[in-house]
């Protein structure tokens, strides 16, 4: 029998919904989180380049009906604008009061945007969705989710473009050319956001993921010409003089690199998820070159399936620059992953009666879980759950200017 990492991708699908069928679907000893009443079960992966993705199937009810709204689909309607701090002087608020003793003299800073949510839906904003403009891109540092309608908030970013601090639009826009090349900064960058918290980090993983991802999309080697120079000589096919991480991904190259390393992931897409739908598939488990590094939970499917592009070519993106090869990991071994006690430490943070965001630390991996507190929607929205990595990796250093 073919071994399901080799059938394809709607294949693999097939062939671990009837295993799953088959043996009656058992529910896993444990859960992503502890005091989760939810039993998870990792599925057969399926391979794409040096990604491997276990579909995680969710036992019991799922939440359904999701009400919230992307950042990508507020952007793009028109019902959710991102602008620099300075833009919005004298309102930016939290719940009680003002946010900052003299909000008159409050300029643009690089770890600061504001949005605001004119929609009649709550805001779902996720930990590694880019928004690209104003003085700088900037990355979204941790799950949250704004109310419809709400006062204007004070968003938490770091910058992904240390290379420039003059405006380049008023407001900001979403990451990726239309909903097929849509991304979200890749684990390595979204760990530093989430786990380091720390902008210096953000700026070296950056720089260590362009390198990489440069020398991924190069172009082969060609033979001397005449002049000695060698055809097609560079990291890319043309210059390509940006610190930018979103324009670098948005290199027709690199993303031609991305799309090929994805492609098993985003083939069939609807017909896959339609049939994990009906196993109440919430998530994937994702492994880069043999190393189980992260997984990502919704509430339902249909959260799911509307970041599923975003998330496939992140990993992707992942799977370009990571070096060290791992032997291929089991089911048993997703599954070990996933069932890892979240407890130890644990901090957390919200708005009363919006949201909870609690951060696990246990052993070599950390848990981040969004819950709701919204009346119509009391429940755990998002979890991410990645293997904490050495801060240390090895990059090759490559000129990124001409």
């Amino acid at each position: 029998m073919n071994h399901p990492c080799r059938l394809g991708f709607a294949g693999a699908m097939l062939f671990a919904l009837a295993a799953f069928e088959q043996h009656g679907g058992v529910q896993a000893a444990g859960g992503p989180v502890e005091g989760n009443n939810d039993t998870y079960r990792v599925l057969a992966p399926f391979e794409s380049g040096n990604l491997l993705l276990f579909p995680v199937v969710r036992g019991g009810k799922s939440a359904g009906g999701s009400p919230f709204i992307t950042l990508d689909e507020g952007i793009k309607n028109g019902e959710v604008e991102v602008t620099e701090a300075g833009k919005v002087r004298g309102l930016v608020r939290p719940r009680g009061g003002p946010i900052y003793p003299n909000q008159g003299t409050r300029g643009d800073q690089v770890n600061t945007l504001v949005l605001v949510n004119n929609s009649k839906q709550p805001l779902l904003l996720l930990a590694g969705e880019i928004v690209t403009g104003g003085k700088q891109d900037r990355v979204i540092a941790k799950d949250r989710i704004v109310p419809a309608g709400g006062d204007p908030i004070d968003l938490s970013v770091f910058c992904i473009e240390p290379g420039r601090w003059t405006e380049s639009s008023v407001t900001f826009g979403a990451a990726g050319k239309g909903p097929a090349h849509g991304f979200m900064v890749q684990p390595t960058v979204r760990q530093q956001a989430m786990v380091a918290k720390d902008q210096q980090r953000v700026w070296d993983s950056v720089r260590g993921s362009i390198s990489q991802m440069s020398v991924a999309a190069a172009p082969p080697a060609r033979p001397t010409q005449p002049n000695g120079i060698a055809a097609g000589e560079g990291i890319f096919s043309r210059p390509m003089n940006t610190t930018s991480y979103a324009k670098v991904m948005q290199d027709s190259s690199v993303s031609a690199k991305v799309d090929e390393a994805a492609a098993q992931g985003m083939q069939a897409r609807e017909q896959v998820l339609t049939q994990l739908k009906q196993e109440h598939a919430v998530g994937v488990v994702v492994a880069v070159r043999g190393e189980i590094v992260w997984a990502d939970l919704f509430a339902d499917t249909e959260l799911l399936s509307r970041y599923w592009t975003k998330l496939v070519r992140s990993y992707a993106a992942e799977s370009l620059t990571a070096e060290v090869q791992h032997r291929t990991p089991t089911i048993s071994d997703a599954q070990r992953f996933l069932d890892a006690p979240a407890g130890g430490t644990e901090t957390s943070e919200g708005e009363v009666g919006v949201y909870r965001y609690r951060e696990l630390k246990s052993g070599g991996t950390e848990t981040f879980v969004l819950r709701s507190l919204l009346p119509t929607a009391d429940y755990d929205v998002h979890t991410s759950k990645l293997k904490v990595r050495s801060e240390e990796r090895p990059v090759k250093p490559v000129p990124l200017y001409r």
